[in-house]
């Protein structure tokens, strides 16, 4: 029996709030019809997918099995059904996601003039979505940076960057010509991609946010330097880390997503890179 995508969703929205109300409401179908749903399910894949007692609902084996593959089946149908739209709409269009500091604009223009036919768009992603984006199909592919989900995805390497010490303008160690990680010990971190200590404490943010909390003394961070000059001002001083892993940037794609257009862009981000 074919696995039927609508009583997926419901699956997993169940999953996700693991209670039968709230998710009928997000549904907006009613408690009995969605139980009815699940029951299905759990019949058409002959395994139970959720434990339901009086204490509420929690997933078997098979139900956390189910969801990690579902999130992926999911946005792999909804990225199909944004392609079969866009392909019926007409003239053929490429979206290019890109991190903070990766200048596409070189690659656009090649791309553009090799290919005057396509619509070419430029979209901004971020550490937090820049997987999903391209699973979705919001993005055809896009330039990103480590850490990356690579679960669904082809990952094409295109260049390193150095990475920076991004220090408020009075910080002790703002007039060094260079630094090592050992330098920074003891510092509150907002952000990083190299090995720290246990206990030093963490802060998780995006770009903007982060220059500020730099500017402000909440924290300093490590960046790859196109980031670090993309949010230069007088406040902030950056210092390169001589010993920091680089950062590593890549070309990413869905790798269901089989486009002649993927391919040649893909040819000449490397040729540009």
């Amino acid at each position: 029996m074919d696995l039927d995508l609508r009583k997926v969703r419901y699956f997993t929205a169940v999953a996700e709030q693991l209670h039968f109300g709230r998710a009928a409401e997000r549904l907006h179908i009613t408690q009995p019809v969605l139980s009815r749903q699940i029951r299905a399910l759990e019949k058409d894949l002959d395994a139970p997918l959720f434990e339901r007692d009086s204490h509420g609902v929690t997933l078997t084996p098979a139900g956390r099995q189910l969801l990690d593959d579902a999130r992926q089946l999911l946005a792999a149908a909804d990225a199909t059904r944004r392609r079969v739209r866009r392909a019926a709409r007409g003239p053929r269009r490429l979206v290019v996601g890109f991190r903070a500091g990766v200048a596409v604009t070189p690659v656009l223009r090649a791309f553009g003039a090799a290919h005057p036919d396509v619509a070419v768009h430029a979209r901004r992603v971020e550490r937090y979505d820049q997987e999903r984006l391209i699973l979705d199909g919001t993005v055809d592919l896009a330039y990103v940076r480590r850490p990356v989900h690579e679960r669904g995805l082809t990952l094409l390497p295109l260049f390193t960057e150095d990475r920076v010490a991004m220090l408020p303008a009075r910080h002790r160690l703002a007039g060094r010509r260079d630094l090592a990680l050992a330098d920074l010990a003891g510092e509150r971190w907002l952000r990083h991609a190299d090995p720290l200590p246990d206990d030093v404490p963490i802060r998780t943010v995006e770009e903007e946010e982060k220059s500020e909390c730099v500017a402000a003394g909440t924290g300093i961070t490590l960046v790859p330097a196109s980031v670090a000059e993309q949010y230069s001002r007088p406040d902030i001083t950056c210092v390169p880390v001589r010993d920091a892993e680089p950062d590593q940037v890549f070309l990413a794609w869905a790798a269901s997503h089989r486009s002649p257009l993927i391919t040649e862009f893909a040819r000449t981000a490397r040729e540009r890179a």
